[in-house]
């Protein structure tokens, strides 16, 4: 397609299950890009775990051929995102690579708090939007309510969306036709050298790294040399191509397209995403304005259920690595649970799929570590330190002040649900800046929380609250100085490092209880007591002892005098004294799993 006029870059963006796959599975059928013997559902979503859970995980670009009522060729590039709060950033890569955006929103649903984040993100990218309002088949449909959200909340004209059904294919031309009309087309460049943005990459065994690129200006074709301009690294292109939707090689890709570079680079942390690639005959001389890395914020260990199974585990992550450059890991060792990872996650959706990648594509059976966030600790030496790890924390007495992530929520909720939310906003150590009312029966709370404190039961709690009505979308604030502390849980006075975290005073208490009484269910019962306790510093918070498992020693007695019954009961006493001195408790695995599986 030599004639820029004629591309069109779009992307569509939405809150989670609005939709966005289904809309796509439609516009490659009425575009013809795929057979219908081929066409399946949720064809861009390649993983089973995508298609199993019906959400994105990755962003799937494809290119389409569009003929207008006038039989006008046109050039489609078409990014599918995810929508969760944890790959924002897969979005706003995804949004620099496009000149518009479909902004899809559930006829039934409304406006959510991915819609009004995603839509922010577009907006600040100078991207067109397309409303489209779908799902208007259902029954409980209701789009005048939806219409005035628009104009209220996103101040988006409600004359301008369209209605569209993605599941049976109602208005699906129009929105076709849309985006002929309202997405520009790429602008020329006046940019004489060739500068491509790498937006998502792969790792492909035979090929090596795959880039998938947008050229803003020039061309790149097989046999060329690339440079790759953050750090200068040079490699030649094997192979350049489309994807429609698979990958179809091409002599060049021109100006304006999307497609993918095959570099034959081997490791995937060495392309980095948002990076620009320029010819290396005549390099450009400044990058093109990229977006800003992905940043772990959620930090956990990895550690194989069976200790042999270290080398089949450190393979395994590293081969994930290839393919997800926001997976960062590095090896640790826990004197519990043996060898494993600290691994680094955007959120916890990231860590639930890896650790279920793990477990199905690689058929490990895996122990997680309780969730972590990046502490800042300042030491009474004046040393700021980075504590992802609760074994890593320095001794009070070192400790000048720790400061923890915060971040700011947009909880969109109905009405009659405000004040359970806002008690559930204070329990975990939050407060409410304001509230705006969406319209006669949804709120919008501006709140601000500790990252620590949504990490494990936030989501399941605001949506049991809210029936199922609520969402939620945060972004990173600043870090903010608290009292925190870290908690061991003693056994048998010997300090357990898997069960260590790192957590608020005034919850120190209640969770070292909580921990105690569920490690008292699960351990085996010795010949002896065992003292179960919660330690901050020096000081013990919590406390459950278990009981000793008692042989009946003076049932060969039959009648005679008490004494003997009790000459046989201290002689027990002083034997339990003696083994509990030198007693060893070995806490087995399956403790760990129990209690790992289900901390809170």
């Amino acid at each position: 397609m030599g004639d820029v006029k004629r591309i069109r870059n779009f992307c569509i963006i939405a809150h989670v299950d609005h939709g966005k796959t289904t809309l796509s599975d439609r516009l490659l059928e009425n575009t013809n890009t795929v057979v219908q013997r081929e066409m399946k559902e949720q064809l861009l979503d390649s993983m089973d775990l995508e298609r199993e859970r019906g959400i994105t995980i990755k962003c799937h670009p494809v290119s389409m051929i569009y003929r207008d009522a006038e039989g006008e060729e046109y050039l489609f590039n078409l990014i599918d995102t995810p929508g969760h709060v944890d790959f924002s950033y897969e979005v706003s890569r995804s949004l620099a690579a496009c000149e518009g955006a479909i902004l899809l929103v559930d006829a039934a649903q409304g406006v959510e708090a991915q819609t009004l984040a995603n839509a922010q993100l577009a907006d600040n990218q100078g991207l067109v939007l397309i409303p489209v309002l779908n799902k208007i088949d259902l029954p409980g449909a209701d789009l005048e309510r939806v219409q005035r959200q628009l104009e209220e909340i996103l101040a988006i004209p409600a004359d301008d969306a369209l209605l569209a059904s993605a599941k049976s294919g109602e208005g699906v031309d129009d929105i076709l036709a849309s985006v002929v009309e309202r997405v520009p087309p790429p602008k020329g460049s006046d940019y004489v050298n060739t500068r491509a943005l790498v937006f998502d990459s792969e790792f492909d065994s035979y090929k090596g790294v795959i880039c998938y690129v947008r050229l803003f200006s020039g061309r790149l074709e097989a046999g060329a040399d690339a440079l790759l301009m953050s750090d200068g690294r040079r490699t030649q292109i094997k192979e350049v191509g489309r994807f429609s939707p698979e990958m179809v090689p091409v002599p060049a890709l021109e100006e304006g397209e999307v497609g993918y570079v095959v570099t034959g680079i081997r490791d995937v942390a060495e392309v980095k995403i948002g990076d620009t690639i320029t010819l290396a005959s005549s390099p450009a001389s400044e990058m093109l304005p990229g977006y800003k890395e992905a940043r772990s914020m959620v930090f956990s260990g990895l550690y194989p259920l069976d200790t042999s199974d270290y080398a089949k585990l450190k393979k395994s992550v590293a081969k994930l690595r290839l393919n997800d450059a926001a997976f960062t890991f590095q090896p640790e060792t826990s004197a519990a649970l043996g060898f494993g990872f600290r691994c680094g996650f955007l959120g916890l959706l990231h860590m639930e799929i890896i650790q279920e990648r793990l477990r199905r594509e690689y058929d490990l059976d895996i122990i997680a570590t309780y969730p972590s966030v990046v502490y800042r600790v300042t030491t009474t030496q004046g040393k700021v330190l980075l504590i992802d790890n609760p074994l890593e924390m320095p001794e009070v007495t070192e400790i000048e002040s720790i400061e923890e992530p915060m971040i700011k929520a947009r909880l969109h909720a109905p009405n009659d649900s405000i004040g359970d939310l806002l008690a559930l906003v204070t329990e975990k150590r939050g407060f409410c800046d304001h509230t705006e009312t969406i319209d006669e029966t949804r709120v919008l709370l501006l709140c601000d929380l500790p990252l620590n404190e949504i990490l494990v039961d936030f989501n399941d709690r605001l949506k049991s609250i809210t029936h199922g009505y609520g969402s939620m979308d945060y972004e990173l604030a600043d870090y903010q100085e608290s009292r925190l502390v870290r908690m061991e849980i003693l056994v048998n006075g010997d300090p357990v490092d898997a069960f260590s975290t790192i957590v608020h005073t005034e919850k120190a208490e209640s969770r070292g209880r909580a921990l105690c009484k569920k490690l008292r269910d699960i351990l085996p019962r010795q010949l002896f007591k065992i003292a179960l306790q919660a330690a901050v510093g020096g000081t013990i918070v919590a406390r459950e002892t278990i009981g000793a498992v008692r042989k009946d020693v003076t049932a060969k007695c039959y009648g005679g005098d008490i004494t003997r019954k009790k000459k046989l009961l201290e002689k027990q006493k002083a034997g339990k004294k003696r083994m509990k001195q030198i007693g060893n408790v070995q806490i087995p695995q399956e403790a760990f799993v129990q209690i790992l599986k289900n901390t809170e």
